[in-house]
């Protein structure tokens, strides 16, 4: 259960997208559960339990990673007095697409003539791989516009005075929640809507296509307050520009552009009014000032009479002022540099220009659907502090490692909500599914019920399981426990005479007890209650792995080296045998219709070292439950190379990793990105 609850803000806001304001039309836009989000509200926060996983670095800005939601996330910094001076955002986009990336099999280091290979005769193309979904973006807009709401409450309440939030989005539901931002932040407090055009062209608008190509995201930035940062920026030159613009020169060169001096006249303008180089006008400039410019070279006068003019030298000029188009900023490929296999990645110069143009060094920098850790990397690079967060183990890793690269020091924390995720919600959602016995899907359903357990005794029994991806539904309450009596029971077929009702977080069994005694006379349908936790905890299931550690000599070091031997892991094996299956059936269709095609199934070695990922030596805690101390680290890239304590190198891996004290622990990633422990005894 939470700790405790924390307020969202001194001054609660009352209803969820009222859109009050239109006093002409009186227009209100409300959306289902609304009543439940105001109670949620007012309850305030969810605060849980911090378990500290990992320190990397002496820390001295507090930089944090956190895997949990953003609720949870806000609920500690809030209890902690902890505020952010700027915050993006890129929530899902309830778009309806499944997000997935691609995992690729390692060489065996086992195998001398892969190890041998060089490098011109690798083919990534080749490279066997599948792909492992990260999370579903599939939401009902009602449901989705709930859940931002709340989100978009609990940033609100850790922002600094100065602070602002860019939320980024696009066409699916972007004005939508910008009615959100309008009530929760004041529309007197929107700055702007930028346009980020992200591709030049798409390839499905073509001949025959029925709407125009979709290549620009949105994102909406809004102020605290009046006492917010704003930086500005500029975007560079382009040659075309300059060439048309800068068309004059110096003798040494120095290219310029010609600048009006004057200004508008009248008492009101407060423009001076004066005699310069012969010729009396308002100026812009107090006369001090242009003499200072005129004995700089920096004024002209073409002829005696004629009006002077200032002369606006290229190397002194910043670039064009942005405006609220950016089409500058290309989307990741996946050959660039600062690739990092995310699906939903973000380019770092389009952080990097948000967090110059509303942030100042030294300032707190947050997001709290981190991804794959850009606006982390960025802010650490500008010399900002900052917080990642995110809800996916895949998220973690990624920014975790791409910012050990960067030398980064950050603590790893983890939220204690009683939920032992699997990877990320989606897939623990799909193991529950399996863990749970009995359950069936039950077309004959609402889609409120996960499906059903048949029982000799009570008959078809609809199971209710809460929604990992959506926070407003870990709380069994009278509110949620009075929208099941009220609203699911009476919907369930006639025979039934069961429900089971899962929950994660419950605020007293005894009363929710009681209130079902009292509240459930319309039905003769009883309720049973059971924790999900019981069934959580049979998710993570560790991986095996053998190995020998021995002191070793090499020239002029000496120290220790574990060989890694076998590695086995079954979920990793399952997957594969589901990929394999998939397209050996895709084979077989392709076969039927007469075309020839040859199936090549994934084989994993015995040893199974292909399938580990990344390996990190502590030496300092002996202690299975400590925070974790990465004293050594290795990280296979998908060719096979060694990237060792974030640094990249053309060795493939050996089956080794290396460290110079005695190691107590030792973990192990797969290249689903499943990580398992090991106590290392001498």
């Amino acid at each position: 259960m939470a700790i405790k609850y924390v307020p969202y803000f001194p001054n609660t806001l009352e209803g969820q997208a009222i859109l009050d304001n239109f006093v002409r039309t009186k227009r209100v836009l409300r959306y289902r559960d609304n009543d439940q989000v105001i109670d949620r509200i007012q309850r305030g926060m969810p605060l849980y339990e911090m378990e500290l996983k990992e320190q990397i670095g002496k820390n001295p800005n507090h930089n944090m990673v956190i895997r949990g939601e953003c609720l949870s996330a806000c609920a500690y910094l809030r209890d902690k007095g902890i505020f952010v001076d700027l915050i993006y955002v890129d929530p899902p986009f309830a778009s309806g697409a499944d997000y997935a990336k691609n995992v690729y099999i390692r060489r065996n280091p086992k195998v001398a003539a892969a190890i041998a290979q060089a490098e011109s005769e690798l083919d990534i193309e080749e490279l066997k791989a599948f792909e492992e979904k990260m999370y579903g973006d599939v939401w009902d807009k009602e449901r989705y516009l709930n859940w931002m709401y709340e989100n978009l409450m609990a940033i609100k309440s850790i922002m600094s005075d100065n602070a602002c939030i860019y939320v980024h989005l696009d066409w699916h539901i972007g004005h939508y929640v910008k009615i959100l931002l309008d009530e929760i932040f004041g529309e007197q407090n929107f700055i702007n809507q930028i346009t980020w055009k992200r591709n030049f062209a798409h390839g499905d608008t073509g001949q025959g296509a029925q709407h125009f190509g979709r290549i620009s995201d949105y994102i909406f930035l809004y102020k605290k307050s009046d006492d917010f940062v704003f930086n500005g920026g500029y975007s560079p030159y382009t040659e075309e520009y300059i060439k048309k613009v800068f068309k004059y020169e110096d003798p040494d060169g120095r290219r310029w552009q010609s600048l009006p001096i004057t200004a508008p006249g009248g008492a009101s303008k407060g423009n001076p009014y004066y005699e310069f180089m012969g010729v009396y006008r308002y100026w812009r400039f107090a006369q001090d000032n242009l003499e200072k410019m005129l004995a700089a070279g920096k004024i002209y006068q073409s002829e005696p009479g004629k009006v002077p003019r200032q002369k606006g030298y290229l190397d002194e000029s910043p670039g064009i002022p942005l405006q609220d188009i950016w089409d500058d900023i290309p989307a990741v490929q996946g050959q660039a540099i600062e690739y990092v296999n995310y699906a939903t990645q973000k380019p770092e110069a389009l952080l990097e220009r948000i967090i110059k143009a509303s942030s100042n060094e030294g300032m707190l920098v947050a997001d709290f659907f981190g991804g794959s850790g850009v606006t982390a990397a960025v802010a650490n690079k500008l010399g900002r502090r900052f917080i990642h967060c995110d809800i996916g183990i895949n998220s973690i890793q990624t920014a975790r490692d791409r910012l050990l690269a960067d030398k980064a020091e950050f603590d790893v924390f983890e939220v204690k909500d009683g939920v032992s995720l699997y990877r990320n919600p989606v897939q623990t959602m799909d193991k529950l599914r399996s863990l749970i016995q009995g359950l069936r899907n039950e077309d004959a359903l609402d889609k409120f019920w996960e499906g059903s357990i048949v029982d000799t005794k009570y008959g078809m029994m609809p199971v209710y399981l809460p929604n990992l991806m959506d926070s407003s539904t870990r709380l069994l309450d009278k509110v949620l426990m009075n929208r099941i009596i009220r609203e699911a029971l009476p919907d369930l077929p006639a025979d039934t005479q069961r429900v089971i009702v899962y929950y994660i977080d419950i605020t007293d069994k005894q009363e929710i007890e009681q209130f079902i005694k009292e509240e459930n006379n319309q039905t003769t349908i009883e309720i049973e209650l059971r924790d999900l936790k019981q069934v959580l905890d049979e998710v993570v299931i560790e991986d095996e792995a053998e190995w020998e550690v021995s002191e070793t000599h090499d020239g002029l070091w000496a120290g220790w080296k574990v060989e890694i031997k076998v590695f086995h892991s079954d979920r990793v094996l399952r997957k594969i045998e589901e990929v394999n299956l998939k397209a050996q059936q895709q084979v077989l269709q392709q076969k039927a219709k007469g075309k020839e095609k040859k199936f090549k199934p994934i084989v994993i070695s015995d040893e199974g070292l292909e399938t580990i990922e990344w390996i990190s030596l502590d030496c300092t805690n002996a202690d299975k439950q400590a925070p974790w101390q990465s004293d050594t680290e290795i990280k296979i890239d998908r060719l096979g190379y060694v990237i060792r304590n974030g640094v990249k190198t053309q060795d493939f891996w050996d089956a080794t990793i290396k460290c110079d004290n005695k190691p107590l622990r030792m973990k192990i990633r797969n290249i689903c990105g499943d990580e398992t422990v090991y106590m290392i005894e001498l």
